[in-house]
């Protein structure tokens, strides 16, 4: 993730730093979201030599993921949050409703939000897991495990 930061850093960003090794850089600019979205998709895909997708969340944004997950903490299932381009929590449902589904795996959408709930150890291989993978989905969301919401809002603060 260092060479993430530093080319967040060479675009201009301050205070940046990476949480986990799953893409999620905290860092501050004055730069309005759309502004920020063009110059860092650019900056990344010229260092890593791939078309980067980006999903730019300010603090603020990033904490109406937390407050209305709709699902109870349970240590034998999986929270996911979904980040994406307006409209695609329907596409996401409409695939979940397509799919097979195990035990307690549910999926719900709050505030244009798409959550999904699944049992540890299942998130790869249930149906709607490996819907996920779909090409033609790639540049229109990506999930974040509700841990990882909390650990990027601890080093917001």
């Amino acid at each position: 993730m260092a060479d993430v930061c530093q080319v967040f850093k060479e675009a201009g960003m301050q205070d940046v730093s990476s949480v986990l090794a799953s893409g999620n850089i905290v860092f501050s600019s004055d730069k309005k979201a759309g502004e920020l979205k063009t110059i860092l998709e650019k900056a990344m895909s010229d260092h890593f030599s791939y078309e980067a997708f980006l999903f730019i969340k300010s603090q603020e944004e990033t904490q109406v993921f937390w407050d209305n997950t709709p699902f109870e903490k349970n240590n034998d299932l999986h929270i996911y949050a979904f980040v994406g381009n307006p409209g695609v929590e329907n596409v996401l449902m409409t695939e979940f409703k397509a799919a097979s589904k195990t035990e307690n795996e549910k999926a719900v959408i709050v505030k244009d939000i798409f959550y999904w709930q699944v049992p540890k150890g299942n998130t790869l291989d249930s149906s709607f897991g490996k819907v996920l993978g779909k090409k033609s989905l790639k540049d229109q969301f990506t999930s974040r495990n509700m841990n990882t919401f909390e650990k990027i809002l601890k080093k917001m603060n």
